[in-house]
């Protein structure tokens, strides 16, 4: 039965490749590619979404976000390349976004509204069926790897909080003084949020650098990254999907708040069985709609193409019930899909053998 689904859907991704085609040709853009060939790994990534506009990017910051998805996307093809799993490429490609202070994820990551930055994280593996997530981490340097460690290392699926942090520590991960994440481009973003909201504003963090003299430029809108999360779905030469997320959560949230990307079947999930999904948008929302895992059931149980049950959940569902953000997946079978309601998603996606496709504005394919 599985077989034939998968014929079936192999088919019907050929058909959409060839309108995807064409349609790309009229409007002059490369075709994305939408299918990836049996025994090729192939990558889609995201780096966010939200009110992300051609009008408020200079050119300098649009090269950096596409240089920071392009090294990301690198360090997961080097892995795949050399014949590693979908795991390690998901974990590979995440700790790129992590250190990169542009993407909300690890060092880039968003002040709650106490001036505190909690990050979370999860992982889960198509052919097992495994996973692991964090939330509320303050002093891991990497998340994502906490949350492959909670999936490998532990008997659990999801840490929170401190205890996350001293699992963390107990299988030899970096850990950090919680200054290291701080920015302090996302700091006067807090700020200026805080100040708008009429809400006090909290300490500057201890071990934070000494407050500049002059006020930074405002490099891009207040709701660039007010969903912002990192992501990427991967498959491997032997099918295998797996499927990651990263975030620093919601700029100016409070009493620990936790949003999609930790929950599995939320914010990320895969399948060999279905599909792999990971989320980035209004969080709260997300988790009502479970996202991911409905994408993944679309496509599983109902026969329908990626893209067309990516389309039904975030632009039907999602839209219908007023919530903002975007997906990136992929089935085990190769078809690849982005769907996004918001102005803007950083995103990517690359074949074996292929060039890299990245887009971040509403108008590119």
């Amino acid at each position: 039965m599985r077989k034939a689904l998968l014929v079936k859907l192999a088919v019907a991704g050929m058909l959409v490749l060839t309108v995807a085609t064409c349609l790309a040709q009229t409007s002059g853009h490369a075709p994305l590619l939408t299918q990836a060939p049996a025994g090729k790994w192939a990558i889609v990534l995201h780096g966010g979404a939200g009110v992300i506009q051609r009008s408020s990017m200079t050119p300098e910051r649009d090269k950096a976000y596409r240089a920071g998805m392009d090294e990301a996307v690198r360090a997961a093809a080097a892995v795949l390349d050399a014949n590693g799993s979908a795991v390690d490429a998901v974990e590979a490609a995440l700790k790129k976004l992590e250190d990169n202070p542009l993407f909300n994820a690890g060092k880039g990551a968003v002040f709650t509204a106490d001036g505190k930055n909690e990050l979370d994280a999860a992982i889960m593996d198509g052919k097992t069926m495994m996973a692991g997530a964090v939330a509320g981490v303050t002093r891991t340097k990497n998340p994502i790897s906490l949350a492959k460690a909670v999936m490998l290392q532990s008997p659990h699926v999801m840490l929170i909080g401190a205890g996350a942090d001293q699992f963390a520590a107990s299988v030899g991960l970096t850990q950090v003084d919680p200054s290291y994440f701080f920015t302090e481009e996302r700091w006067q973003g807090l700020v200026r949020q805080l100040k708008k909201d009429g809400k006090p504003i909290p300490p500057r963090p201890a071990g934070a650098p000494p407050e500049p003299t002059k006020p930074i430029a405002q490099l891009e809108t207040p709701d660039a990254h007010k969903w912002g999360t990192t992501g990427i779905v991967v498959r491997d030469r032997q099918g295998n999907i797996a499927a990651g997320t990263t975030t620093g959560g919601v700029q100016g949230k409070r009493w620990g708040r936790v949003g999609d990307s930790p929950i599995i079947g939320a914010g990320t999930y895969a399948s060999n069985e279905s599909c792999g999904v990971s989320a980035t948008g209004s969080g709260e929302y997300f988790i009502r709609l479970t996202v991911a895992r409905t994408i993944c059931s679309l496509v599983q149980y109902k026969g329908m193409h990626l893209q067309d049950a990516a389309d039904d959940v975030i632009q039907r569902q999602l839209t219908a019930l007023h919530g903002d953000g975007g997906i990136i997946a992929m089935t085990p079978d190769g078809q690849i899909a982005w769907s996004f309601n918001s102005p803007g998603m950083f995103r990517a996606r690359l074949v074996e053998g292929g060039e890299i496709q990245m887009g971040i504005y509403k108008d590119e394919p």
